[in-house]
Order: C-alpha cells, then structure tokens, then sequence
C-alpha cells in the first residue's frame, strides 16, 4: 500500500506557530490551544481538554476491538519566579532539565498575573567582563549565580513589584526558531516537532478520505518535561500506546538529524520488544528511514504512563534533534520520516 502524501508546508507552519508560543510545563494553555484549533479542522476527531489540562483527541478507526494512542508533549522547559532581588531583578527556580547556561543571555517573557508580560533577559550576576574581569567567565552558571534583568525601569524590589512582578509566575525564555536548507533550529523541539507529526500524520489520512485502522486516541500532553504528563488521560482500554519525542543526537548515539529513530531503552530500562518490532518491519516495508537507539539520560511520556499502571504496549518513535534541551536543531527528513511512520502505523 502506497502512504498518502504529507503536506510539509502545513508541517511546518504549525510546528514554527507552535514553537513560537510559550509553554513552560505548568503554563501550558496557550499551546494546548494552538493545538486544539489545528486538531479541530478535522471533523473526525472528538477534542476534550482533560481535568490536568492535556488535549485528548479521539478518532474512529476501522475496527475497535484493540485500540490504540498516540502521546507528545506540547510543555517545554522554563523557569518561575523565586525571588524578587533587592536590585529589582530576578531570581529564578528553573522548570524540568533547564540548563542556566543554555538560556544564558537569552531574551525571556515573564507572565504577570495582574499587568500583562513583561520582558527581560537571563545573564550572569556578574556579567561585565570590564567589571568583574575572569570572574565573569569563571562564575558557575547555576540558580544562584544567573539573574533576569528586566526591560523596565526598576532599581529595587518594591518597583518591581509595582509592575506586577510576583513570586510563582512563569517565564519563558525565546525559541529563536529559523529554518534554513530544511534545517529547523530552534528552542523546544523537544517536543513541539512530534505534535507537528502528529498533526501532519491526521491531515494526510483526512486528505486521502482514510480513517485509522484502530480507534486512536491523540494525548497530547502537558506535564512531561517533569516526568508524569502522560500518567493520566490515556484511556484505559488502549491497546497500544506510541510515545512520539524526539531522539538524541551525539557522540555514542546511532540517532542522526536525517532520520526517525526507534528508542529501544533509555533510563527507565526497555521498551516493549514485540511492539517496537513490529514497528521496525512496518518501516521497512514502506522504505522509512530509520535508526535503533538507546538513550542512556532520557525518560519518557510512556513511561509516566507504564509507572501509573497502564496496561498497554510501549514504543517510542520520533525525529532526530541535536543538541537536546539546549538550542536544538533537526531536519525536514527526519520530520517527514517519522510522520511516515505514523501514518503506516495507523493504517496497519
């Protein structure tokens, strides 16, 4: 059976859409709905959004009998506010795996609860060099030493206050997203990229006038990044449960930028062996590109839902991205690739 065709332009205009709207995990809302306006041009698809906030989508398949679910992640890593420093800045506590480093100098969005959003940057406490001379180089990038300096006028505590500036609110840092030789380098990939997939993925099947072949659920989760999204939402009748992220890319790693990978282990010890074969010969018979890996620092959606007591069968599947959880970067390949593979998937 020949796949039906992906549109990449659709791809990508709402993975750069989605990529350029915040979602720090616990500010998650603007992206669910993002997704949940995409999601709902196919009348196909019955949208929820879940008591914990995740976008359940439920799609009639051919059959029913042995459902499945499909699960990524729209929340990225951020920070919130921890404290309002005697010289107006801020100091943050940071959200999932966030690298201070990685952000460094990074300009970043604080969301207010009563006056609106405020801008600023993330820089060392002691980022003049004409100050503080090596110092500035030496300094450990952690919490303590990494400040917000915000883009308005405030010298102390009170005045930022007076913005509207308090303890608990979120702040997202900028993605920078470009594309560029169909490459896409941006923050937040992990895993804007798969929801792109997956959407991709529904579209082809709704521009062919196919259905799946199973009853399918789409989880599109909200509280991965610290480590229990997927713990709750997927339905208990599910079958099957494909975790789409993404795949790591660097030295020790078979994961490249070009192709889609199969995660066979990562830290939280080994996917369903029967099932990640099956998906194996899936890609081959349809000539999909793809890698074997493991990830030895990685967990993942499937298996917040695995440690909650879900019953189903567990693979992981998704792009290869470089230099994950900093400025990361893949190609239109591996994005077509493992939209390729989806769509196999749900027609088999």
């Amino acid at each position: 059976m020949t796949l039906p065709n992906i549109d990449t332009d659709y791809l990508l205009d709402f993975l750069i859409g989605l990529l350029n709207t915040p979602s720090p995990t616990g500010y998650t809302h603007l992206a669910i709905e993002v997704t949940y306006q995409a999601l709902a041009a196919f009348p196909e698809l019955s949208l929820s959004v879940n008591r914990k906030g995740a976008l359940v989508a439920a799609w009639p398949g051919e059959h029913w009998d042995a459902p499945r679910a499909l699960t990524a992640h729209v929340d990225t890593l951020g920070a919130m506010v921890k404290e309002i420093k005697p010289n107006g800045r801020l100091k943050l506590t940071n959200i999932g795996g966030l690298i201070w480093n990685a952000v460094e100098t990074e300009g970043c969005t604080i969301f207010t609860r009563r006056r609106g959003n405020l801008r600023g940057s993330l820089l060392a406490t002691k980022a003049s060099i004409h100050v503080h001379g090596k110092e500035t180089s030496t300094l450990e990038r952690d919490g303590e030493n990494m400040e917000v300096r915000l883009d308005a006028l405030t010298n102390s505590e009170q005045e930022t206050r007076l913005l509207g500036v308090e303890v608990g609110d979120f702040v997202a840092f900028d993605p920078r997203v470009e594309v560029v030789n169909g490459f896409i380098r941006s923050r937040f990939l992990d895993d804007k990229a798969c929801v792109a997939c997956i959407a991709a993925a529904v579209k082809a099947l709704h521009t062919a006038g196919l259905k799946p072949a199973q009853t399918t659920y789409l989880h599109i989760s909200n509280y991965e990044e610290v480590g229990h999204g997927a713990a709750a939402g997927i339905p208990a009748e599910v079958d099957e449960l494909i975790s789409v992220d993404m795949a790591a890319v660097g030295e020790g790693q078979a994961s490249d930028e070009f192709h889609a990978t199969i995660c066979v282990k990562d830290s939280g010890g080994p996917y369903h062996h029967g099932f990640s074969q099956r998906l194996r010969e899936l890609a081959e018979t349809h000539s999909i590109p793809y890698k074997v890996d493991i990830y030895p620092h990685y967990g993942s959606d499937g298996e917040a839902f695995w440690r909650a007591g879900g019953d189903a069968a567990l693979a992981l599947i998704g792009p290869g991205v470089d230099a994950s959880h900093n400025y990361e970067r893949t190609h239109i390949d591996a994005l077509v690739a493992t939209t390729q593979w989806l769509i196999a998937y749900l027609l088999s």
